[in-house]
């Protein structure tokens, strides 16, 4: 295996701060930010706008498309019969 070819892999903590949630992974990320982790070592911390822990996808906090509603809407406005 060629030497120097490959970013330098290390533990990162990952920060979602609209949760409020810290993971520890290992990660090529790098940040001039650390963060002492809760077994006492001080690690780079990269700070995220959304994680699977603020996603409304798997959170539950989706929202649901009226495709219905949106039909009907589109009818009322531009006549729904059939022209022939």
């Amino acid at each position: 295996m060629q030497q120097d070819k490959h970013p330098d892999y290390h533990p990162v903590v990952f920060r979602d701060r609209a949760a409020g949630y810290a993971f520890l992974t290992r990660s090529t990320a790098t940040s001039d930010q650390t963060i002492e982790w809760d077994d006492g070592e001080t690690y780079p911390v990269v700070d995220v706008e959304i994680s699977s822990e603020s996603h409304p996808f798997y959170t539950g906090r989706a929202r649901t498309v009226d495709t219905e509603g949106r039909v009907a809407r589109f009818e009322r406005r531009y006549g729904g019969g059939s022209s022939g």
